[in-house]
């Protein structure tokens, strides 16, 4: 396996393979994502906007196979800054995180928890006191939730992160099977630095 580390700008080289792998993994069960190339490269502009925008991944066999990103919060979309803002947070020392995404031939092997060293160690040499980072809640009884569906909470609870109630944005995309995108809450987790 190969890993790659890219900052800023250097994060458009990966464009292409980053926004594929988004829509193969977030087609899945919490997020059923019926994602598209077109929006996911404007998407992706927003980290390689930010000078401290970060991109970690890592291929296989020249396949981009996992990948986490993280930008400073004050360089986020306003959907996701409003929560903090509306609690009192200070944007300026508050990272956070984007996505963590691995295909299921990749899990189990400790690369979630290099995404999150990664991501953490980056954060501390630029200073960053907060990590924060959102999940979709899809409630307990989804009708497309898989029987063998088990949540990160725990692996996030272990890496010291806490939910936070209080802490909800909104995003929307297209669901699986739908025509309409739709807007979903999703819940906030922190950890002091």
């Amino acid at each position: 396996m190969e890993f790659i580390r890219k900052v800023g700008k250097e994060i458009e080289s990966a464009f292409v393979d980053l926004a594929k792998l988004r829509i193969e993994v977030f087609h899945d069960y919490p997020y059923l994502y019926e994602g598209t190339l077109d929006y996911e490269l404007e998407y992706l502009k927003t980290y390689a906007n930010s000078e401290k925008g970060f991109l970690f991944a890592v291929y296989d066999q020249g396949k981009m196979v996992g990948a986490t990103t993280a930008i400073p919060l004050v360089d986020e979309t306003e959907e996701v800054q409003i929560p903090f803002i509306e609690q009192g947070f200070s944007l300026d020392n508050i990272f956070y995180f984007g996505e963590s995404i691995l295909l299921k031939s990749h899990r189990g092997i400790g690369l979630g928890h290099r995404f999150f060293d990664e991501r953490e160690t980056f954060a501390q040499e630029n200073g960053f006191q907060i990590a924060t980072f959102c999940s979709v809640d899809r409630g307990e009884n989804h009708p497309l939730k898989p029987s063998e569906y088990r949540s990160n909470d725990v692996f996030w609870t272990k890496r010291g992160y806490t939910p936070q109630p209080h802490l909800v944005c909104e995003m929307s995309w297209l669901d699986i099977g739908e025509t309409q995108s739709t807007r979903k809450p999703l819940r906030f987790w922190l950890k002091n630095l």
